[in-house]
């Protein structure tokens, strides 16, 4: 009696051995999913560029900036440097301006942001999208108190073109503080 019932045992275990072995290739073919780049729709920034101010006749700006991936590509960082030798402008225009712009995700898959600090305290929040292959918003959020921010990018050719913009609370359109171009380094 007690072979019968071994033998059963021993069937059971066959089954259930084969049927997991069945399944193994199965899984072995569910191979994990590629993470995607969040930073492919804003791949086109990276690199080091040159700036001239080009819509305000009083200021006399250049510089560059470099967009470049930092913390293990987890940001992408901008750093501005201006050339403060050849910088000329009213008493209000900062000819020494510096800031720094993170770009980066919360979470894998979520929507991209970004913060901006700058040499005189400025603190921005802003949301990233990236409305064509060679363009770039920076939006700040309208909630806010105090005027909405919006930095953008473009593309064109091998020139590169940027507007920093505020809109005040109420009002409909947006008015450049600055404007610059420049071409790769």
């Amino acid at each position: 009696m007690k072979t019968c019932l071994d033998r059963k045992e021993a069937m059971k275990f066959l089954v259930w051995v084969s049927a997991l072995m069945l399944a193994m290739p199965a899984v072995a073919q569910d191979t994990p999913r590629q993470e995607t780049d969040p930073f492919q729709p804003i791949s086109f920034l990276v690199g080091t560029w040159e700036a001239g101010a080009i819509n305000n006749p009083s200021v006399t700006a250049v510089g560059a900036y470099t967009f470049q991936t930092e913390l293990n590509g987890h940001v992408i960082a901008r750093h501005s440097i201006s050339d403060t030798a050849r910088c000329k402008g009213p008493a209000d225009f900062n000819c020494e301006h510096s800031d720094m712009l993170y770009i980066y995700a919360d979470a894998p898959g979520q929507p991209l942001r970004a913060i901006y600090f700058d040499n005189e305290g400025h603190v921005i929040h802003y949301a990233v999208t990236a409305p064509t292959p060679t363009s770039a918003e920076f939006l700040s959020d309208p909630h806010q108190p105090g005027p909405q921010f919006r930095l953008l990018y473009e593309l064109k050719g091998t020139v590169m073109s940027g507007k920093f913009q505020m809109r005040m609370t109420g009002q409909p359109d947006w008015k450049s503080y600055l404007e610059w171009t420049g071409s790769r380094k």
